[in-house]
């Protein structure tokens, strides 16, 4: 009976990538970046309100009388939607951060308050900086 020929070829798996590993490491960057990216906007949003005795003019960021507002910006990582939100959080039912944010009437007085924007000026002010925190973000 002839013999057969047994030939067995090595590959080094060394030099292939996980494509798991991979995605691990880029899921870690992206909710290390996007928690950074958070924390910036945060800030920046609170260094626009100023604590200041009366009214702001309507168009610039509100004055803080008691440092209420400032003080309760937050930000958070939502795992499900994998981004984060950042904005006042609701405090005693108030209807103040949205008010001062886009304008528009009291619900409960019917009074008309002008747009003092916060938020939307502290992104504007965020958006160049925002890209340069991807900069080697993942790494293996």
């Amino acid at each position: 009976m002839p013999r057969g020929l047994d030939l067995r070829i090595g590959v080094d798996t060394s030099m292939f990538f996980s494509t798991r590993a991979v995605r691990q490491a880029v899921d870690r960057a992206k909710r290390r970046v996007l928690i950074r990216q958070g924390a910036y906007l945060r800030k920046v949003a609170q260094h626009l309100i100023h604590r200041r005795r009366g009214a702001s003019r309507p168009g610039n960021p509100p004055h803080s009388h008691a440092g209420l507002l400032r003080d309760q910006i937050f930000y958070g990582y939502d795992r499900a939607a994998e981004s984060v939100v950042v904005g006042p959080r609701v405090f005693n039912r108030s209807d103040a951060p949205g008010l001062l944010e886009f304008g528009g009437r009291h619900p409960r007085t019917g009074r008309r308050y002008p747009a003092r924007p916060y938020m939307g000026p502290a992104l504007e002010r965020s958006e160049p900086k925002l890209a340069s925190f991807w900069q080697d973000s993942v790494k293996g």
